[in-house]
């Protein structure tokens, strides 16, 4: 059986947006013979103590992450011309004080950064990087969305500036491939060449929202809650496939064949925190 540790992962805590209730996920992860999985919802982390109690019941290890928001200028900036779109970045846990950084992060995202959604921004992330492993995110991280603008010189930078920052090891390009986003496969070429020139990790993820295949019409029921509309406005949000459920190893492993190490990465960064119980001290 494959090894794979799903790294971005969506609960119902991540509010009108994911679908997953935790003791479904960490059941449905057992049931595939994973042995850890992260918890990264949206600008929060609500739901970490009940993932970890939900984890420890089906024999998981648990990894507390956050999908940040993360402000394209200064997290004071609030010009909608220029600041309502922010960026996404996932952030991980490796120990106890990347816990608490994690901690301080989202509390000022919603304190003193909140605008639309709860933000950070890169001098924040500066100041509370230690005990940090980040992932460059979805289609909506800056570098995907740089490189979707065209902008690949710029998305190279921030590339360069993420791995600086947290330095070497602690910061992965993630790639996601989904069906109906024929716009992956151009960030994922990028990606690719980009860490390989710079010396930048790859890892796969799947960004899921719900635990089941067959959950996805549930999934945009949810959104149409969310956003205000129906299933009948062709203008409502989307999230473009129906694949964003828990795969299993083996689907992971199929998706990936041709890039292994973004496969094996994800066990190398949950081995970094196989033994790390400060969420039970």
């Amino acid at each position: 059986m494959p090894e794979f540790t799903h790294l971005h992962v969506h609960s119902e805590y991540s509010l009108l947006d994911g679908l997953s209730r935790l003791p479904d996920l960490c059941q449905t992860a057992q049931g595939f013979g994973i042995k850890s999985l992260a918890l990264t919802d949206h600008g929060v982390m609500y739901g970490a103590v009940e993932f970890a109690h939900a984890a420890e019941e089906y024999d998981l290890k648990p990894i507390i992450g956050c999908e940040v928001y993360l402000a394209p200028r200064l997290m004071h900036q609030k010009d909608p011309a220029h600041d309502a779109h922010p960026y996404h970045l996932v952030l991980l846990a490796e120990n106890e004080t990347g816990y608490r950084n994690l901690l301080k992060l989202v509390t000022k995202a919603h304190l003193d950064g909140y605008y639309y959604k709860p933000r950070v921004d890169k001098p924040l992330l500066a100041q509370h990087k230690d005990g940090l492993i980040a992932l460059s995110g979805c289609r909506s991280g800056e570098i995907p969305r740089l490189i979707l603008q065209g902008s690949t010189r710029k998305a190279r930078d921030a590339a360069i500036w993420y791995r600086d920052t947290f330095g070497a090891g602690n910061f992965y390009l993630e790639l996601q491939r989904h069906k109906g986003l024929p716009e992956l496969d151009q960030v994922n070429a990028e990606l690719i060449a980009m860490g390989r020139s710079l010396g930048i990790p790859l890892v796969a993820t799947n960004d899921a929202h719900y635990v089941r295949a067959e959950d996805a019409a549930a999934q945009e029921l949810l959104l149409c809650i969310q956003t205000g509309t129906t299933m009948n406005d062709p203008k409502r949000m989307q999230m473009g496939s129906p694949d964003y459920h828990l795969r299993s190893p083996e689907e992971m492993t199929a998706l990936f064949a041709e890039i292994p190490e973004a496969l094996q990465n994800t066990m190398v960064i949950a081995h970094v925190m196989a033994h790390c119980d400060f969420f039970k001290n």
